[in-house]
């Protein structure tokens, strides 16, 4: 078990395990999976660029809940001079559109994930702090 620390104010955990998060109004939503493939990280913005493209044309071809992914951009960021990507873009689900951040972070050498999502024009301070944890703190 694992458990995503959110250090933003008025967040808290939606379950036991400490997985998912939603500010206070439940306008956004932080949700942590921790997976079994491999995933060492990039040693070199070059390496993580070129991973980028390659996630950026797999998340194009993927869909959630039935639905294409839409307006995806991928790119490379630093963390503590380990290289990782970034990725964001559009879904649709039960009729609503929410735009989702995504981290892909190095767990141990396997892939870990954290996504933030808020629907499409929602306009409360969560959506920028969300997408600034994710951005610059998330680990």
């Amino acid at each position: 078990m694992w458990a995503l620390t959110v250090p933003l104010t008025g967040w808290t955990a939606t379950d036991d395990t400490g997985a998912t998060w939603a500010d206070a109004a439940g306008a956004c939503l932080l949700r942590e999976e921790k997976l079994t493939q491999p995933y060492p990280g990039f040693g070199s913005a070059d390496a993580a660029r070129s991973f980028a493209l390659r996630m950026q044309t797999a998340l194009l071809g993927q869909s959630e809940n039935g639905q294409k992914l839409q307006s995806v951009v991928t790119q490379p960021v630093d963390r503590a001079g380990r290289w990782t990507v970034l990725a964001a873009y559009v879904f649709t689900q039960q009729q609503v559109q929410y735009h989702a951040t995504q981290i892909y972070l190095s767990d141990g050498g396997k892939l870990r994930t954290v996504t933030g999502s808020s629907a499409s024009g929602e306009a409360s301070a969560c959506v920028n702090q969300m997408r600034e944890f994710l951005r610059f703190l998330a680990d």
